[in-house]
């Protein structure tokens, strides 16, 4: 396994992480009181947060099941979270047992459940490493370990973006990521929004910044502009929950109103 030996690194439970807080909201038990805490404060504002973290997942699962019927059988996961079963690996190699994937994630609480990112079939590969989203050259550099950028690879970055505001040079960091990458290659990303309720929104990065974390919610057009030279896959930037239904895993979630969150797969010609 590359990345940093676990033994000996702390994990700050002084301050919530988004990672912790996501296994908290997908009912995991890897989380501490202070990421429960911020969490129950953002579901005040906005009580469909456990359904909007399901149906992340559940697009999560439909574009890799799409992605590996349709040839791919490298994928690069930055943004990876708390192992939540099946994973991407699992998903992936149960269509092609051949498939290589790499997981990235900056927390260490992460890379203490490495070795459940790490049970690939015999045929396959998986991998994971410590870095930063803010780090691509390390990222690609690290990832080239595993994965052969002469051949297609599928780039994710799933609910991660919103945690990172645009002087972090969002676009830039898209755009070393999906340059680096082979012609056929994919690009999938799903990110929360603002669109449905503004109000809200802003109450719910206001609670962010008060922790001294940031949320920046974009709008479907901001979202749209991060797939800019690539070919979206159809149906295009669509809610996160109607992003190819007919793959199956739809996650039932009451009320009329959207799951306010984007999601996209595109193509590099």
């Amino acid at each position: 396994m590359t990345g940093h030996d676990p033994r000996g690194m702390e994990i700050d439970t002084s301050r919530p992480h988004p990672a912790r807080m996501y296994d908290w909201f997908l009912g995991g038990k890897d989380n501490y009181p202070v990421d429960e805490q911020m969490a129950q404060q953002l579901l005040a504002l906005q009580p469909r947060g456990r359904d909007m973290a399901r149906v992340n997942r559940a697009f999560m699962h439909r574009a890799t099941r799409w992605l590996a019927e349709n040839g791919v059988r490298q994928f690069l996961d930055i943004g990876t979270g708390i192992p939540t079963e099946p994973n991407l690996h699992q998903v992936a190699q149960g269509i092609a047992p051949d498939a290589r994937v790499v997981y990235c994630d900056n927390d260490p609480i992460v890379l203490a459940h490495a070795a459940a990112l790490l049970r690939s079939t015999p045929e396959g590969a998986t991998e994971y490493f410590q870095a930063d989203v803010r780090e691509p050259d390390l990222i690609l550099e690290q990832a080239r370990r595993l994965l052969d950028f002469d051949q297609p690879i599928a780039l994710s970055m799933l609910a991660l973006l919103h945690f990172l505001q645009d002087e972090d040079g969002v676009a830039d960091i898209v755009d070393r990521l999906v340059g680096q990458l082979p012609s056929g290659s994919f690009l999938v990303l799903s990110q929360i929004t603002g669109d449905f309720d503004p109000a809200g929104a802003a109450e719910a990065s206001a609670v962010y910044k008060a922790r001294g974390m940031t949320l920046r919610l974009r709008s479907r057009t901001e979202f749209t502009a991060l797939f800019d030279g690539l070919e979206l896959v159809e149906p295009g930037v669509s809610l996160s929950a109607e992003w190819r239904p007919e793959l199956g895993e739809i996650v039932d979630v009451p009320g009329d109103e959207p799951i306010p969150g984007y999601a996209g797969v595109a193509r590099k010609p």
